[in-house]
């Protein structure tokens, strides 16, 4: 199940919301006068409801994230209740549960064909891979390194730990939430109408990113990437790896748009995960901005605890992309692509970042230079990412740099015009519109403080209502709605 389904958004989400309801009626039951406000039958539903959820595509592996529930539990009720090397040996326990069970079913098929490859003969165990572990298994590694560092309370309650990893607002494609940040929020939350009203505004912004956009854009690149790549022309590789630049940014940022946006109505508070990715100024500056929660998680569990800057840091910033790609996926084209953009950040850090700008015109004159030069390896980037046969991506980048007989075709240019619309609505929303719009709302009404908050929430309202209808229309009858980075 996903959040772009019908059956999600009609049946299952208001399901779910009027349950939480009468959960929250039980729970003010249950406080007592002046005491916090009871989170049981709240929490109990949503483990419930997202347990559901998860189970809805993959009912056997269920059980695997519920095991993984169980065994970071004891590891953070040790490393919460032992002193000295007893927390360590916890900690180490508990981590190597979790990398265990992703290696197993994420990598052990990757690494018998490899070992089959170099002449070592091992029988491929052809594991299937659950949905979402990488993610939930991240953030089980947080909640134990945080409980470790004293960063967070362990959490002495199964069923609140089970709440942090299973939540199906963020379980199947993130954003990885830390489990600082939620930590409070599984036991004491409050939730007003203005966080409704912003999360179910997020929600709909996040529902037309994926349907109006992101499944329009799948069309047209796998137009151009997933066919016979020897009719490929030039214009037709350029047209088809930008569309799938455009897809897996409006992809992604629209899930993450709609976890934020669910939790913020159930009262929790998720860090952000993009941040106009595409308006970068250099490489460095991309991977500040496109999914956030993956960089700082290696940045802070993985670089700063290897040395960060202060020593070895270009084989820090090297081993933290190789296990970039290697998170994304059990295939080379995935490690390529890491080391790929961990080459760039390592020559980055020694050039361009260090070249101060001396004056206005200078910045004037190299930020167009740097941001194009920034889309062109991001592009490049993507169609290491796109293909996970070699062969079709060499075939590819020799069509793409002009090695072909062909340049341009009638399709590539169809493509173009009938989709102008899709083409000018994706890049003017790769820019910051919306906040520039909210500061123009602000200026026009600056000399009216009421008037402002009722056109704030008339033209949110006027937007959801119509990526609703927009969305509902495009979904009925889809046959390509699936989230890219769900299988991840």
């Amino acid at each position: 199940m996903v959040f772009s389904d019908l059956f999600f958004l009609f049946v299952f989400l208001p399901l779910f919301g009027l349950s939480y309801l009468l959960a929250g009626w039980a729970d003010k039951q249950l406080t007592t006068d002046g005491g916090a406000c009871c989170q049981t039958a709240k929490n109990a539903v949503l483990v419930m409801f997202s347990l559901i959820f998860y189970a809805w595509g993959e009912p056997v592996y269920v059980f695997l994230m519920l095991v993984c529930v169980v065994l970071n539990y004891l590891a953070g009720r040790g490393i919460g209740s032992l002193e000295g090397g007893g927390r360590r040996w916890a900690l180490i326990a508990g981590l190597a549960a979790n990398i265990a069970i992703l290696s197993t079913f994420k990598y052990l098929s990757f690494f018998a064909q490899v070992l089959g490859d170099i002449g070592i003969e091992v029988a491929d165990p052809k594991i299937s891979l659950p949905i979402g572990i990488s993610f939930y298994t991240f953030q089980s590694i947080s909640y134990l390194i945080d409980v470790y560092r004293r960063e967070a309370p362990v959490q002495r309650h199964f069923g609140g730990l089970l709440l942090y990893i299973s939540m199906f607002p963020q379980l199947i494609a993130g954003p990885i939430v830390r489990y600082n940040t939620v930590a409070r929020e599984i036991s004491d939350r409050q939730v007003t109408a203005s966080d409704v009203a912003d999360g179910v505004y997020r929600f709909m912004r996040g529902l037309g990113k994926k349907v109006v956009l992101a499944n329009q854009l799948s069309e047209i690149s796998d137009l151009f990437l997933s066919g016979n790549l020897t009719e490929l022309t030039t214009t037709g590789a350029w047209v088809g790896i930008v569309a799938f630049t455009l897809q897996i940014y409006f992809d992604f940022s629209g899930y993450s748009d709609m976890a934020i946006g669910l939790g913020r109505c159930l009262g929790f508070h998720f860090n952000e995960n993009f941040r106009h990715p595409y308006c970068c100024s250099s490489i460095t500056d991309f991977w500040r901005r496109w999914h956030i929660s993956l960089g700082s998680f290696f940045r802070d569990y993985v670089y700063i605890p290897m040395g960060g800057n202060r020593r070895h840091q270009a084989v820090n910033i090297l081993v933290v992309w190789f296990l970039t790609g290697m998170w994304h996926g059990a295939s080379w084209n995935f490690i390529i692509w890491g080391v790929y953009f961990g080459v760039i950040v390592m020559l980055e850090k020694y050039t361009i970042l260090r070249i101060p700008c001396s004056s206005s015109l200078s910045n004037l004159l190299t930020s167009p230079l740097l941001h194009l030069y920034s889309l062109l390896l991001v592009v490049i980037g993507w169609g290491i990412f796109y293909f996970d046969d070699s062969s079709r991506m060499m075939q590819f980048f020799e069509v793409f740099f002009g090695q072909t007989e062909t340049l341009h075709d009638y399709v590539t240019i169809t493509a173009l015009t009938d989709n102008c619309w899709l083409w000018v609505i994706a890049l003017l929303l790769c820019m910051p519109i919306r906040s520039e719009g909210a500061r123009l709302l602000q200026r026009m009404t600056s000399d009216e403080g009421s008037l402002r908050p009722a056109l704030t929430f008339a033209v949110r309202l006027t937007v959801s209502v119509v990526l609703l209808v927009l969305s509902v229309a495009l979904l009925v009858g889809a046959t390509n709605n699936a989230f890219i980075y769900t299988r991840f």
